[in-house]
């Protein structure tokens, strides 16, 4: 499988938002973006206006959020990590994106906390993005496995969340979802997630079914067993 080609951006619009950004980052030079971050906000905000804007809006988020001093240290991350809540895996998928593994099981709704969690997969799709070849592919692979999936697993607020984070703060990082070992019960679940994705996105989420169909996205391997 060759890995997927962006959509192309027009030359002159990436030309005026890179003049734009320049007197941004003249001034402060914390609020840079190389061409592939700025050409992924034009795919993903259209015109150059919307896109500027979007840029600034993560600017002062990822500050305030204080994204650059997540680490493994931080209490929400430690506590989360060592609940087996999501890892970013050391190999990647087929085209070589980074992968974020999250097992639907050790997740209970009714025992945790929104924001600490948030924070969370805030430090994994980070860690995911730095862990990109963006001269080959900028995008990631986030693999959901819903075996041994119950009621207690589905935290609608935490899919809003992810759902927000990537499309405002991580625009076009998505490559592709992968849900695998899904059940009926995540039937009306789906249901549900999928009147707030957009086409775009939503195409990007694929039902495996087989271990045979998850080959042609990823090597099975890959994927702990300790989790």
């Amino acid at each position: 499988m060759s890995a997927p080609q962006p959509k192309e951006v027009n030359a002159e619009d990436l030309a005026e938002l890179k003049k734009r950004m320049k007197l941004i980052v003249d001034a402060d030079p914390s609020q840079y973006h190389n061409d592939y971050s700025l050409k992924r906000y034009l795919r993903a905000f259209k015109t150059v206006d919307d896109s500027f804007k979007a840029i600034l809006k993560t600017n002062k988020w990822r500050k305030e959020y204080g994204v650059s001093e997540l680490t493994v240290d931080t209490p929400a991350v430690r506590t989360n990590l060592q609940s087996n809540k999501a890892r970013v895996l050391r190999h990647r998928d087929m085209v070589g994106r980074p992968v974020i593994y999250i097992p639907a099981k050790n997740h209970n709704v009714t025992n945790r906390d929104i924001d600490e969690l948030t924070k969370f997969i805030v430090y994994c799709l980070e860690e995911a993005c730095k862990k990109c070849f963006e001269e080959v592919i900028d995008n990631l692979c986030i693999v959901f496995d819903l075996k041994d999936f119950g009621v207690t697993c589905m935290d609608y607020q935490l899919v809003k969340n992810l759902v927000w984070l990537l499309s405002r703060h991580f625009p076009e990082r998505l490559g592709i979802c992968l849900i695998i070992n899904s059940s009926a019960l995540f039937s009306s679940c789906w249901t549900v997630i999928k009147g707030w994705l957009d086409e775009n996105t939503t195409s990007k989420v694929k039902f495996i079914n087989s271990e045979e169909e998850l080959c042609t996205y990823l090597i099975p391997d890959i994927l702990p067993t300790d989790m």
